[in-house]
């Protein structure tokens, strides 16, 4: 089991990211990064899109997270991120994760989740509520021996 986290510093750079946790039988190798989405000026007065590494994060930054696994033998496992305080969750690539709005204690789709805002009312649960993600690799996907999760966020 691999454990390390994202992490805004007080220099608001980004520390790499791996995961959680990664629940399998055998171990499961990961590689992370953070890039920064940018978009540039480009000839005939079109944007370019950017992909830089994260070094260091404004406001209203707009973040991917990539995370590469490998895994010697071909078993489901699951694999848990916690979202940094200071970044809102936007969405995955492939919309299979399961999320927390409660610090990883209760899962499940986003459209089925509830949280109780500052009045004590519940509400749905929006993607700034995310505090934790959640994919489960199935058996025949890891038997690939590897895989990428990709997310992004907004820095608050």
């Amino acid at each position: 089991m691999v454990a390390r986290s994202i992490v805004l510093g007080a220099s608001s750079a980004v520390a790499l990211c791996t995961p959680m946790t990664a629940q399998a039988a055998d171990a499961v190798r990961f590689a992370s990064d953070v890039f920064v989405e940018r978009f540039v000026s480009a000839p005939g007065g079109r944007s370019a899109r950017v992909l830089e590494r994260a070094e260091r994060l404004r406001p209203g930054d707009r973040v991917i997270f990539v995370v590469n696994w490998t895994v010697q033998r071909g078993r489901e496992f699951t694999v848990t991120n916690p979202m940094p305080r200071s970044v809102a969750f936007q969405r995955s690539v492939d919309g299979k994760q399961e999320v927390s709005v409660d610090g990883g204690r209760n899962w499940g789709r986003m459209e089925d989740l509830t949280v109780r805002d500052s009045g004590g009312d519940l509400r749905m649960a929006t993607p700034e509520d995310v505090t934790h993600l959640r994919w489960r690799v199935p058996g025949t996907q890891a038997q690939r021996g590897s895989g990428q999760l990709t997310y992004r966020g907004v820095v608050r």
